[in-house]
């Protein structure tokens, strides 16, 4: 008699997801491409995985996918190196979306099972919601990263990047972060931290995106988030302290503020603003908003009020002067 262990197998859910059975070599895929296999393997960990060696753990949508690629570097179109770092955004890009839809689905494949349709085994839920999910979810990833590429060559030219650095802009950043985060985390179970986190994000990218605004990451208990336009950046966090210092679910909020050059590269942003940010959140206090001088100078006085605070160390800046920002 086959139970469900039998029919439901994580083979079979993997095959579900991949459309096929894995059946050849890193040597075959290496062999059709026209590539060596270390370069086959290279492209390979970029995605994240590691070295499959002699096994046979590739499909022909692998192969297609780097024939796809390697015929962009050989008609010229890029070079190995820049294929290897667009590999490498993917695979990061799409290993951490992974892991956000599978944790978002989990709860779904437990209500099947507690329900009139149960199957006997979460992998018989998880099949019917790959082939009901699947391809929606798909299109919506090729629509979705379309429309972000759209949006990210505009911001290039937008942004008024200089022409001998297209990667170097100025912006506004912002960070803002839970108070006592750690120590409340340690006084509540896992699901309780998991739901305190994704309010936390989901609220603060409802804010920073309606106000035109980019969150660059998040951390857990903090938001990283800039703004070519410091009005704006000010007012998603005054907004955000709005919203995430009157929901009675959530800690209250700190946020600093920092404007400058950044280098923006594989989607995060570096450079001494984000430095100066996360300093000056580290010294405000709960449910306000301070930012360097620089940033206070461009804040419009019909809008803004501004407080000179004492001048503190930061480390890495000496002494700064804090600014407290609020509306009218």
């Amino acid at each position: 008699m086959t139970g469900p262990e039998d029919q439901f197998s994580r083979e079979r859910l993997e095959t579900a997801i991949l459309g096929d059975s894995p059946d050849l070599t890193s040597e075959d895929i290496a062999q059709a491409t026209g590539v060596t296999v270390e370069q086959a393997r290279r492209l390979w960990r970029a995605l994240g995985f590691p070295d499959a060696g002699t096994q046979a753990a590739f499909t022909p949508a692998d192969l297609e996918a780097l024939s796809t690629l390697v015929g962009a570097v050989h008609q010229g179109a890029i070079d190995f190196d820049t294929a290897v770092r667009l590999t490498r955004a993917v695979g990061q890009t799409m290993a951490k979306l992974a892991d956000w839809e599978v944790a978002t689905l989990a709860p779904r494949v437990e209500q099947l099972e507690a329900g009139d349709e149960a199957t006997g085994s979460r992998i018989g839920s998880a099949l019917r919601l790959v082939e009901q999910v699947g391809v929606p979810f798909e299109h919506l990833l090729i629509y979705s990263w379309r429309r972000h590429l759209a949006a990210a060559v505009g911001r290039l030219e937008a942004l008024g990047a200089a022409d001998e650095d297209l990667f170097t802009t100025q912006v506004t950043v912002g960070f803002a972060d839970l108070v006592s985060f750690t120590a409340l985390s340690n006084e509540m179970d896992e699901d309780r931290i998991g739901d305190m986190v994704e309010v936390f994000e989901s609220r603060c990218a409802d804010v920073v995106a309606a106000r035109h605004g980019r969150v660059i990451k998040t951390l857990g208990d903090s938001v990283l988030f800039i703004s070519e336009d410091p009005v704006r950046a000010m007012d998603i966090a005054l907004s955000i302290v709005d919203v995430i210092g009157h929901d009675k679910r959530l800690p209250d909020v700190r946020i600093g503020m920092a404007t400058g050059l950044v280098v923006m590269r594989m989607g995060d942003v570096y450079g001494p603003p984000v430095n100066m940010a996360a300093r000056l959140t580290g010294v405000a206090r709960r449910n306000r908003v301070i930012t360097d001088p620089k940033t206070a100078d461009l804040l419009p006085v019909s809008q803004f009020d501004t407080r000179d605070l004492p001048p503190r160390p930061l480390r890495g800046f000496g002494v700064v002067q804090p600014v407290a920002v609020r509306r009218h």
